[in-house]
């Protein structure tokens, strides 16, 4: 599971997520990738479900390039805690991305291929993605 090995607070703020990506929205590394179409926080569960669907589908060819990394602590309370008494314990890990955000980059595969793979890892991510290519960015 991907995580951050130290952070400096270990607590975080919600924040928001208005706007939409302006680092990160191209493709860098691969011929293929997944662009996130809208805001929200995928966590290092889906983020590592979406990447071992993708290592599957090309059967140990190509390269896959992971663009998002999950860096805000989520804190949860426990089951039927009163409210009060500060704030829960970190749970999990989520990359908060923006619409435009490039997730997911693979090269190393035929365009049919590609396609699929990366349909099948978007459906891990809580959010709704598209294919984009060097051709047609």
């Amino acid at each position: 599971m991907l995580m951050p090995k130290r952070v400096k607070y270990r607590k975080a703020q919600r924040g928001r997520m208005k706007g939409v990506a302006v680092r990160g929205s191209t493709l860098a590394f691969g011929d293929y990738g997944l662009k996130a179409l809208e805001p929200g926080w995928v966590t290092n569960r889906q983020i590592e479900a979406a990447r071992v669907s993708l290592a599957r589908s090309l059967k140990r060819g190509g390269k896959i390039w992971i663009r998002v990394f999950p860096d805000k602590p989520v804190t949860k309370k426990p089951a039927e805690t009163r409210m009060g008494k500060g704030k829960g314990n970190p749970e999990f890990w989520v990359a908060v991305v923006k619409p435009g955000r490039i997730l997911y980059e693979m090269e190393g595969a035929t365009e049919a291929d590609a396609r699929e793979a990366l349909r099948l890892a978007g459906q891990k991510l809580g959010i709704a993605t598209k294919l984009v290519s060097r051709a047609r960015v």
